[in-house]
């Protein structure tokens, strides 16, 4: 059967079209890669069951699922398909539900299992490597496809999501702010060309929620207001430090410390897993018209991050049109493209990060994007 490519203009939602018959082991086909997305969460809600490990045992088995994904990133293909009109949503959405339930399943048993186990043993340190990984690839992941949704109780969902790894203000910046301002140097989630991970982070982390701070502030009427202002009972962001936290305290008062640590380890992990994404998704880009192009933002052609990520690696479409769902998203052969899918550009960014700047460096001055476009002085 042809291929149909959704149109690349009008409303992004018209891309999802009408379900118009397709045949269920067609639908089945398409949708049946998406479910490695399951494989890291699964895995680290059967290690926190299995625990207690002997210390072997944990460090063998988060060496192979590490080395595993890393393999399958590096070696496992590309993938440059359009996305089909006629398939219907509910089988997507359905994986989506899926994941929050694991998610808060892992992040409740963590506390649970951490009431009776020592903090500092190898054993506890795969649990919290395990559910921050899963936390970051797919709690944050998915959190960022349903903060994006239309409607208000995928949305909230996603925010709780967030709340689950302490990090509940990338709801505000992100979408009001980071959509608004990316490739600009007010936006503090767009690193710069040149910009080294360490420096990022230390610049992005607090500027972030500075950010949606003041967005909010300046949504209740004065960006400069005092934190005491009774205004600021309406800030969202104030709502969501008092749910994180919340959580967090909830769980010492019922787990006790060594949950509670856990519980902020874990956390920590994935929110800096986000921010490993952030670095590389616009590094070295600057927009230089008032809508957001697809040269924007870095795309990557892998495979198994492409399913494994439910599309965020599709990501100059998903700045182009942000409410598409991620089944929906499209390839833009003018985006710049990683060189490597967004799993294994970890190793490449954390361990070798002078290797990923000549590297996308490489790519920018290639596409003459970045300091190389024309008129900026790098390109002829």
């Amino acid at each position: 059967m042809t291929e149909t490519v959704p149109p690349r203009t009008g409303d992004p939602r018209a891309a999802a079209g009408a379900p118009a018959g397709m045949p269920a082991l067609e639908v089945l086909g398409i949708w049946a890669p998406h479910l490695v997305a399951l494989l890291l969460p699964l895995a680290a809600l059967g290690y926190l069951a299995a625990m207690p490990h002997p210390a072997w045992v944990a460090v063998l088995l988060v060496a192979v699922l590490g080395t595993a994904t890393q393999l399958a990133d590096r070696f496992g293909g590309k993938h440059v398909h359009e996305p089909r009109r006629n398939v219907p949503s509910w089988p997507f959405n359905a994986l989506l539900v899926v994941l929050v339930a694991i998610q808060l399943a892992n992040v409740g048993l963590l506390a649970w299992v951490l009431r009776s186990h020592p903090l500092w043993s190898v054993d506890t340190l795969g649990a919290i490597l395990l559910v921050g990984a899963s936390s970051g690839y797919s709690g944050i992941v998915v959190a960022h496809e349903l903060i994006h949704r239309p409607r208000r109780f995928p949305r909230l969902v996603g925010r709780l999501l967030l709340c689950t790894v302490i990090y509940e203000h990338f709801y505000t910046e992100h979408i009001r702010g980071h959509h608004v301002r990316v490739g600009t140097p007010e936006d503090p989630a767009t690193a710069r060309f040149g910009e080294s991970f360490a420096r990022f982070y230390v610049r992005t982390v607090p500027a972030q929620f500075r950010s949606a701070w003041r967005i909010e502030a300046k949504r209740l009427g004065d960006e400069d207001m005092p934190i005491l202002d009774r205004r600021q009972l309406g800030n969202q962001v104030l709502h969501g430090v008092l749910a994180e936290w919340s959580l967090a305290f909830a769980i010492l008062a019922t787990c006790g410390a060594a949950a509670f640590a856990a519980f902020l380890l874990q956390a920590v992990f994935a929110s800096r897993a986000l921010e490993v994404v952030n670095y590389f998704e616009h590094w070295g880009l600057a927009r230089s018209g008032k809508r957001v192009r697809p040269v924007d933002s870095w795309d990557t052609h892998s495979r198994f991050t492409y399913f494994a990520l439910t599309g965020l690696t599709r990501h100059a479409d998903h700045h182009a049109y942000a409410t598409r769902p991620y089944q929906q998203l499209r390839v833009h052969p003018e985006a710049p493209v990683l060189p490597r899918g967004y799993i294994a550009m970890f190793p490449l960014v954390l361990a070798r990060n002078g290797r990923f700047r000549a590297l996308m460096t490489e790519e920018l001055r290639r596409r003459r994007l970045g300091p190389f476009a024309e008129g900026e002085g790098g390109a002829a």
